[in-house]
């Protein structure tokens, strides 16, 4: 029986969706703790009951959260939730009953704890589930944006970065020209390739070719200067420090 669930999200959106969609579907589920990072997710783990299941990201803001297995056994299963299905294979080996890409559609959520329930053990993800992380995911390409009495095209190859001012989210291209696009940047994580474009932090998406060099800042932090952009200031904290290194060195 699924009483206790234990979500791990970096991102307070993120999480508080998911609270909203595990107390939609199953209103007599406990939600113990979100936890953000891995160093917090393995004291917690050490030091607490372990739930009936985890709803676990794979990127954390201090790394993948595969690395908690290698410092803590853990007892429960687990759903992955993630954006990046390139994961799948290296998630199978652990207690995974299955994959959610994000954005967590609440029908598959709900599907995923339904056969856990009806297992009533650890499980192990379908074959069936796990071939379709493995093929290719489609990533945006274009933006169609109004123009005048009609419309144009934006190529996402021609974008140098993306951020978020005011509750807008504006593009800013190589040429130095800049438009606004209708999505938040949670949305475009999703839809972007990440292998070209790294989400900086709260304000910035910013694609690979436009990094002009990387500082070391203050705390552990890290300074990016963007290619014909010298007045941009883009400032990595220092937990997501190491996943934008891991990121420019793959």
């Amino acid at each position: 029986m699924i009483q206790n669930v234990l979500i791990i999200e970096d991102e307070k959106p993120n999480a508080d969706r998911l609270k909203r969609l595990i107390h939609t579907a199953f209103p007599q589920l406990n939600i113990l703790a979100v936890l953000e990072c891995v160093g917090e997710c393995i004291e917690w783990f050490r030091e607490n009951e372990h739930p009936d299941v985890v709803m676990m990201d794979v990127r954390l803001s201090d790394g993948l959260s595969f690395e908690i297995f290698e410092k803590v056994e853990i007892k429960s299963p687990v759903i992955f939730t993630t954006a990046y299905d390139e994961y799948a294979v290296r998630a199978f080996k652990y207690n995974s009953i299955d994959y959610l890409l994000k954005p967590v559609d609440p029908k598959e959520l709900q599907a995923a704890f339904e056969k856990l329930m009806s297992q009533n053990t650890q499980g192990t993800p379908s074959l069936e589930g796990l071939l379709n992380f493995l093929q290719p995911k489609t990533f945006r390409t274009r933006f169609l944006l109004p123009y005048k009495d009609g419309y144009k095209t934006l190529l996402v190859s021609d974008v140098a970065y993306f951020y978020s001012e005011f509750k807008i989210t504006r593009v800013k291209l190589y040429t130095g020209s800049e438009e606004v696009v209708p999505h938040t940047l949670e949305e475009l994580e999703q839809q972007l390739d990440s292998k070209l474009f790294f989400r900086a932090n709260r304000q910035f998406i910013i694609h690979i070719d436009a990094i002009q060099q990387v500082h070391n800042h203050f705390n552990g932090k890290l300074k990016i200067d963007i290619k014909n952009n010298p007045e941009t200031e883009i400032i990595v904290s220092r937990e997501k420090a190491g996943l934008l290194k891991n990121w420019l060195d793959f």
